[in-house]
């Protein structure tokens, strides 16, 4: 990233001089980087699978919406040809990238009454500035693998001798179908634009308060379901804290939130996600067309999935726990 540091420097006008880039982290889409120079910072998003322009656009659109709502979150930049992703050069990888404010904070802390909260009114917030989308959600969050595709799957898993092979074959003939059972196409009434990826490592607790990152995911989707996904991430999981549910839940609906979490089927998102995410990373890892460093990732992200799958008898107590917030 270093060899292109001044290609980034001219297209988005920054001010000439030395600068410094170093890797901050990596996801599932891309590697964040910081980017300094003459006491400013920038965070530069590689995205390692390419860019879905459209996307970016209504991550744009939500973003200002939300920051008129109060929500604070790190400016994305235009280039010098108005536009919010750049393609490096082939010499330099050919990879798209994005720029953002450099935010320094520490990460939320779900432990803490006050920022169940703020996650709340912000997941209200974000859903009224989302109202009226006439998008359609992405299957990502509506649809999952079909049986015969886990054992295709499975079996190139197990021809490649990975060690979580078992692991995976035990997921599929069980949990898997389980959770495939409550994953369904929604209605088309109830949709909003918005964020999808409201989770505590996306949001940083700075001197003026928290601050929302990571939009590369904002899209349409029934806003239930949204809800039920962040309060299940919130609240902790398979080992839900009730009270921090309820938390939650009162600060949506007292911030104007419309959606009802209503029944086990309100957590299909949840679901969906999970098990995409499951087949994604583990056919990532058996793709020789990746690098090493991306099948080593992937490798990784099967085992920490497997570990931490949403229960349906869990998330069924979690349903029936905030029932009475409405």
């Amino acid at each position: 990233m270093q060899s292109a540091v001044d290609f980034i420097a001219e297209i988005y006008a920054l001010d000439a001089g030395p600068r410094t880039v170093t890797p901050v982290t990596r996801g599932a889409l891309g590697q964040i980087w910081k980017l300094t120079g003459h006491g400013s910072a920038w965070a530069v998003k590689e995205m390692l699978f390419g860019c879905d322009e459209e996307q970016v656009r209504q991550e744009a659109a939500l973003r200002e919406a939300a920051e008129e709502l109060g929500i604070s979150s790190p400016r994305l930049f235009r280039n010098r040809e108005g536009a919010y992703v750049s393609q490096l050069p082939p010499a330099l990888g050919g990879s798209c990238v994005k720029l953002y404010d450099w935010v320094d904070g520490t990460r939320a802390d779900p432990a803490d009454p006050e920022i169940l909260s703020w996650c709340g009114r912000t997941l209200a917030l974000l859903h009224r500035a989302g109202e009226g989308t006439s998008g359609t959600p992405n299957a990502w969050y509506e649809q999952c693998r079909q049986a015969a595709d886990w054992a295709e799957l499975h079996e190139v898993v197990r021809r490649a001798g990975e060690p979580w092979s078992d692991a995976l074959g035990t997921f599929i003939a069980g949990p898997a179908v389980e959770l495939a059972r409550h994953v369904t196409p929604s209605g088309r009434g109830g949709l909003v634009l918005s964020h999808l990826d409201v989770q505590p490592q996306n949001v940083l607790v700075g001197p003026a308060g928290p601050v929302l990152l990571d939009w590369d995911n904002a899209g349409p989707i029934a806003a239930e379901r949204e809800l039920a996904q962040v309060v299940y991430v919130w609240a902790g999981g398979n080992q839900f804290d009730a009270q921090a549910a309820r938390r939650m839940v009162r600060a949506y609906v007292d911030a104007g939130g419309r959606a009802v979490i209503k029944s086990l089927d309100s957590f299909s998102m949840l679901f969906a996600t999970a098990l995409n995410y499951v087949y994604v990373q583990a056919e990532a890892a058996v793709d020789p067309a990746l690098t090493a460093a991306q099948r080593e990732f992937a490798s990784g992200q099967v085992v920490a999935s497997l570990r931490s799958l949403p229960e349906a008898t869990a998330v069924s107590r979690l349903a029936e726990a905030v029932a009475g917030e409405w």
